[in-house]
């Protein structure tokens, strides 16, 4: 370094224009000797456990007022019985997920719910890569913003890779799985494989712009009654609690550009004396509120305005099941109103046999049941209720286009 500036020096008496070119050789050389850059899509993954901090309301408000007014369906194509068999190669179905995002596209739907699993990525991390990126390049030929939502406490409590097994006649949601299963939760040696999924996958799409937002955890302390309830972890809440938290910092500690959240779904939300601990948490370390609700629409407007008083935006994550008077025709309007993103459960009738109501597991149905619970097309693209797409359309504003 010594010897390079004597040269510096005596070339800047002498050569002013051989001084300038002589800095840039220096340059050169500074460069030459140090590390080389790390690669763009390494240096989303930040292993600092400390991460980017929970956004402020403010924060939060000026994200919300860069984005449309959502509204979508919880996806899951009508080929595949659960998430697994949605992933896993030898059953990724793009030619059914692009005919029927296109689907949503024509209602004027502008995102998707969509439930990834651990297991995927444990037995396949390269190729659960590229099918993430595939179906957000499909999503994104649509104009569709993806909500990828990381773990479910819902149904099934012991996931297994590999083929899925078939469908119960007339069951709603007779093979969805839960991510990840109760031998892993109750099994904590088995968590640094979760932090490194969560770090991993969040962190390599930490920067997309194609997702709108992560879920962390999708209804975490549910207790799957009455279809499995008597498997289930008798402490569950207590165990998912402290395991919940840790994903929120997981997630937070690669500094993805989007924003997490958990959705609160049962429960008195009033105030903040009425919560129980795992929606104080929910609520706390979301950036992004979020909230399930499969009521009416005096119900919803309740529970919206409940929420208010964080300041932050709200996303309805779940709602719209007939019977119970949770319809597109009475809540659209509701969300619509307050800028609250909506996103039903259900839109092809498939292998998840949503159009069947939660009670299809204590009671037998032998045929379509008169009122569909869930969905919104049938399996060639026609809806089930002309009436619901044509008033879709209205609130999206699809029909004016």
């Amino acid at each position: 370094m010594n010897k390079i500036k004597q040269l510096t020096h005596m070339i800047n008496r002498k050569n002013p224009f051989a001084f300038i070119t002589t800095l840039l050789l220096v340059a050169v050389m500074m460069a030459c000797g140090n590390p080389a850059p790390v690669p763009e899509k390494e240096s989303r993954v930040n292993t600092d456990s400390s991460g980017r901090t929970i956004w402020s309301a403010q924060k939060a408000t000026a994200w919300y007022a860069g984005q449309p007014w959502f509204v979508g369906a919880n996806f899951l194509p009508s080929t595949a019985i659960n998430q697994l068999e949605m992933w896993q190669k030898p059953t990724f179905d793009t030619a059914t997920i692009d005919k029927e995002f296109g689907w949503a596209a024509s209602l004027g739907m502008n995102i998707m719910r969509v439930f990834l699993h651990n297991l995927v990525w444990q037995n396949d991390e390269p190729g659960f890569y590229d099918r993430i990126n595939t179906l957000l390049q499909i999503a994104d030929k649509h104009h569709i913003k993806i909500l990828f939502t990381i773990f479910d406490s819902c149904w099934d409590p012991f996931p297994k890779a590999g083929e899925q097994h078939a469908p119960v006649p007339y069951v709603h949601n007779s093979g969805w799985v839960q991510s990840p299963g109760e031998n892993i939760l109750k099994d904590p040696t088995q968590y640094p494989v979760l932090e490194k999924y969560v770090k991993a996958v969040v962190g390599h799409f930490a920067n997309d712009p194609r997702i709108v937002m992560w879920d962390v955890w999708n209804e975490p302390d549910n207790p799957n009654d009455p279809a499995y309830i008597k498997m289930e972890l008798a402490n569950k809440p207590e165990v998912v609690l402290p395991l919940l938290k840790k994903t929120f910092e997981w997630a937070r500690s690669v500094n993805p550009t989007q924003p997490l959240t958990s959705g609160i779904w049962a429960g008195n939300w009033a105030a903040d004396s009425t919560l129980k601990p795992m929606e104080k948490l929910q609520l706390e370390e979301s950036d992004v509120l979020s909230f399930h609700c499969y009521d009416d629409s005096a119900r919803l407007n309740e529970k919206i305005n409940q929420l208010l008083r964080y300041g932050k935006p709200l996303f309805c994550t779940e709602y719209m099941a007939r019977p119970n008077k949770s319809t597109f025709q009475t809540c659209l309007p509701v969300g619509k109103k307050y800028k609250v993103a909506m996103i039903n459960w259900g839109f092809v009738n498939g292998k998840s046999q949503t159009i069947y109501p939660w009670d299809s597991w204590r009671k037998s149905y032998h045929s379509e049941p008169p009122l569909w619970f869930h969905d919104i097309f049938r399996k060639d693209g026609t809806p089930y209720k002309a009436e619901e797409a044509a008033f879709i359309k209205q609130e999206t504003g699809k029909s004016l286009k």
